[in-house]
């Protein structure tokens, strides 16, 4: 068999050539034909494909998050579509049949390999439909916060006070618990004061509320109020409360001013402003004690 063998492989170049040439050539001109339709219609057509996405949704008055979630799919479309006209032009059809087992092995396999990545792009999906925040908004969640600044495919980004970027995934917004104090078109800032139990409560609260309104961006409607809420071991405490448009005032600005603006009234008119604090009462005795362990007498 091995002489056999030997008779049958090529032994020069030129016998290489004649033996597999029109194979080789046929191979190279596939191949080079995919490449070439994949990259006119990829550098082409990604564009196209993604421009019309944008106008046709900007067209339609949608969120930047939609428009920004579209022309994503609209890109990853592009790509497999290329991917399978070139493959069409070359004469790919019978080859991919051939490998379809293999294909879907493998799509399986990724599929589990990439179960995390596959929840975010979901999750992110149903952001973009329920709207829990959008683009502009500050969020809260799991301790954090944040403006949000962009919602991708598989992750959302937020600038947070301190001017970082934190990349949160989808499924983490998605399935936890999300605070969005812009949601809505008025939002109440408060803050406790406490004032000594001998001071007016009537005067301690016609300060809160003279302060409050010479704040801007504080709402008249409703109106701002200051009722006792607790009495506390060395306080009797007011809630000041104020209400904004979180779309137009920043909350931590206003209680800011607030609380400043009110502990400056509270000192030029003498309210106390008490600090808890513990008082021991009892005496002490103090006893000699004599070198041989006995009580001296005084």
């Amino acid at each position: 068999m091995l002489p056999v063998l030997q008779q049958g492989l090529p032994t020069s170049i030129d016998q290489f050539t004649s033996q597999y040439g029109d194979l080789l050539v046929s191979f190279g001109v596939t191949v080079l034909s995919f490449v070439v339709t994949f990259l006119i219609l990829y550098f082409v057509g990604k564009p196209i494909l993604v421009r019309i996405t944008k106008r046709a949704l900007n067209a339609r008055e949608f969120s930047s998050s939609i428009v920004s979630l579209g022309s994503s799919i609209a890109g990853t479309i592009a790509v497999f579509g290329a991917v399978a006209i070139a493959a069409v032009v070359a004469g790919f059809p019978v080859i991919l049949s051939a490998f379809a087992t293999i294909f879907a092995a493998l799509a399986l396999g990724f599929a589990f390999a990439a179960s995390d990545i596959v929840e975010n792009f979901i999750a992110g999906i149903f952001i973009i439909k329920d709207k829990p925040f959008e683009v502009g908004d500050y969020i809260e969640w799991d301790g954090n916060g944040g403006v949000v600044r962009e919602i991708s495919l598989r992750v959302s980004k937020l600038d947070t006070w301190d001017n970082e970027q934190v990349t949160v995934p989808n499924g983490d917004l998605a399935n936890g618990t999300v605070t969005n104090p812009m949601a809505n078109e008025t939002r109440r800032v408060t803050f406790d004061f406490g004032i000594e139990y001998d001071a007016s409560i009537k005067d301690a609260r016609s300060i809160i509320l003279e302060e409050a309104a010479k704040i801007d961006g504080v709402l008249d409607d409703p109106e701002p109020t200051a009722p006792v809420t607790g009495l506390a071991d060395s306080a009797v405490v007011l809630n000041g409360r104020v209400w904004i448009n979180p779309q137009e005032t920043g909350a931590g600005g206003v209680k800011h001013k607030l609380v400043e603006n009110v502990k400056r009234r509270f000192d030029a008119e003498g309210i106390g402003m008490p600090y808890p604090y513990t008082e021991l009462t009892g005496a002490i005795e103090v006893e000699q004690i004599g070198h041989d362990g006995a009580v001296a007498d005084d």
